[in-house]
């Protein structure tokens, strides 16, 4: 999402348009698939305003969320992270993640895997899927490829 489509959203909700807040945004953009902590976004924001502070960026991000320009994501390590929205896929569903246990690299996955099974869902329960969110667990090429015990994994 562009800085001038930000801006309008935080205009029509009857939110000043910040530096804080754009600076987030650009934050999130420019590292588009390092799905970042609050303390990772507010080290690099330090980098430009040494002045700004930890519960700036708390709430911040916070407005983001509400306004659904940002994700909050989870991958079972006791960090929230933070991605812009609008990385959809055709089926309008957030994008979806595999996650290597071993090294902890997190893939974004683009392509939504679950439309035949919402479509089966629809079709047998009559029930309509909303949203998903799907988290594979494994181990990256790297990781497999080095050697365990004198045994590749």
């Amino acid at each position: 999402m562009n800085e001038e489509k930000v801006k309008e959203l935080l205009r029509e909700s009857g939110l000043k348009v910040t530096s804080q807040r754009l600076m987030v945004m650009n934050i999130l953009a420019s590292h588009p698939d390092s799905h970042l902590t609050a303390e990772e976004i507010y080290d690099l924001a330090k980098e430009s305003s040494p002045e700004i502070e930890l519960a700036t960026i708390y709430r911040t991000l916070q407005v983001l969320l509400d306004l659904h320009l940002i994700n909050k994501v989870d991958f079972d390590d006791g960090f929230a992270r933070y991605e812009l929205n609008g990385e959809s896929g055709a089926s309008g569903h957030r994008h979806h993640h595999a996650i290597c246990t071993k090294c902890g690299k997190v893939y974004s996955l683009e392509t939504d895997l679950l439309d035949t099974l919402e479509q089966e869902v629809f079709e047998k329960l009559g029930f309509m899927v909303t949203d998903h969110e799907v988290k594979l667990y494994g181990l990256c090429r790297e990781c497999r490829s080095e050697k365990t015990n004198g045994k590749k994994l």
